[in-house]
């Protein structure tokens, strides 16, 4: 029986029998899809809908946000389960990815008819499946197109989607460039832009081993205990991050204007923006050093320290400039470590055949800490203040970086 870790037997296999690159022609019109992805929720979750709820609800947005990002968030995971499990039994990642653009776009369009919070709520229910009916495919396609050798890389890749996410938040948030109704037609076309050039027009090389059962397969994974620790630690520590990321992925705006009131949504876009572009060559020149050095948790674990410390430094802020500066070093760690640790998790998944189904239950990971968060927000702000609630999530970002940093494959 092999002592070899998960994270590095399939490396092994790989390096010794297909040293083959993926082409760059997919690695590229793939990342440009990934960032179609994020585009296509990005904007609309952090500055479209918080607005519309304040122009609703008045001064019980923050409470209405939290019942709207709850019910989102279980459309979310049931939708990226169950469209990965199906796009793995018809074998037909393309299909699934396309009719989930088409019907995601037509969807998102439809909340300029929205005129009451509980039709808000439902289209957002339908909305959220038909997204994940095009993310979850989308996400498996990778798995099955990347060898491991290259798996640094594509972190690196990755790491545009929240960028471009963002920075097409700024660019619609322009005053005087388009209406609020003309927002979400604008955020549409820029999704069908991303995505729909891979599903054409991409030829990925296959690669035999990616689509092969690991070494030791037929084994029990679970009475073997390294497989099941690191795939566990992993999960864990992404919850664990995630929490404070969605918090902040939701409420930033009303962070913000809690420090100053005068911060707007461009400017708060803006922010953003900025921190998500800069982590592109940060999560590049990291990636690749992965690759090189085949050590794909010690970024990870870097990346989560430095989370935990910018939490800190913006639950201690008094001044916009303070808490701007503070959440650039959480923005750009968490940021980067999402890319890589996204990438790194394709590595470790046991199972070729179920790689959709097990990247959607991966997947809560995104999607659960926005089932947990609203209630954190919403016993801890009212009554505490933001300050208390970074603090907790400054302590949930260190002992993520703890569970990864004691992994045998992050020394």
């Amino acid at each position: 029986m092999s002592n070899a870790s998960p994270l590095h037997r399939r490396q092994k296999v790989a390096d010794a029998h297909s040293p083959k690159l993926q082409s760059y022609r997919f690695m590229l019109l793939y990342a440009l899809a990934a960032a179609g992805g994020a585009i296509a929720y990005v904007p609309f979750l952090t500055i479209v809908l918080p607005a519309r709820v304040t122009v609703f609800a008045g001064y019980n947005d923050v409470e209405w946000l939290a019942y709207i990002s709850f019910a989102g968030a279980i459309s979310a995971s049931i939708g990226n389960i169950v469209f990965g499990w199906l796009s793995d039994i018809t074998k037909n990642r393309r299909g699934w990815t396309f009719c989930g653009l088409f019907s995601s776009c037509i969807l998102l369009v439809l909340f300029n008819w929205t005129e009451q919070l509980e039709a808000l709520i439902g289209l957002m229910l339908l909305w959220q499946l038909a997204l994940n009916m095009m993310l979850a495919p989308l996400g498996a396609w990778a798995g099955d197109c990347v060898p491991d050798h290259q798996k640094g890389l594509l972190g690196g890749l990755l790491a545009f989607s929240p960028a471009l996410g963002a920075m097409s938040g700024a660019i619609v948030t322009i005053p005087g460039l388009a209406s609020d109704e003309a927002r979400l037609w604008l955020l549409a076309g820029l999704v069908c832009v991303c995505v729909l050039p891979v599903l054409f027009f991409a030829k990925p090389v296959h690669f035999a081993e990616l689509h092969r059962k690991p070494e030791d397969e037929d084994r029990n994974i679970g009475s073997d205990g390294v497989q099941t620790r690191v795939l566990m630690r992993m999960w864990s520590a992404r919850l664990l991050l995630q929490i404070s990321q969605a918090a902040l992925f939701s409420y930033l705006l009303y962070w913000f204007r809690s420090i100053d009131s005068d911060m707007g949504e461009s400017s708060t876009a803006q922010v953003l923006s900025f921190v998500l572009i800069i982590s592109i060559p940060v999560a590049m020149v990291m990636g690749r050093w992965t690759d090189l050095k085949s050590r794909p948790i010690f970024p990870l674990v870097l990346c989560a320290g430095f989370a935990a410390a910018g939490l800190v430094g913006m639950a201690l802020s008094s001044s916009l400039a303070a808490a701007v500066g503070s959440y650039v070093i959480f923005g750009l760690a968490t940021a980067v470590f999402l890319a890589l640790h996204t990438s790194q998790t394709l590595r470790v998944l046991p199972k070729p055949e179920r790689r959709g189904r097990d990247l959607g239950i991966f997947n809560l990971t995104n999607t659960a800490p926005s089932l947990i968060m609203p209630w954190i927000v919403l016993a801890m702000v009212p009554v505490f203040g933001f300050p208390a609630m970074l603090l907790l999530f400054a302590g949930l970002a260190l002992l993520s970086c703890i569970l990864l940093a004691t992994l045998p494959e992050a020394r």
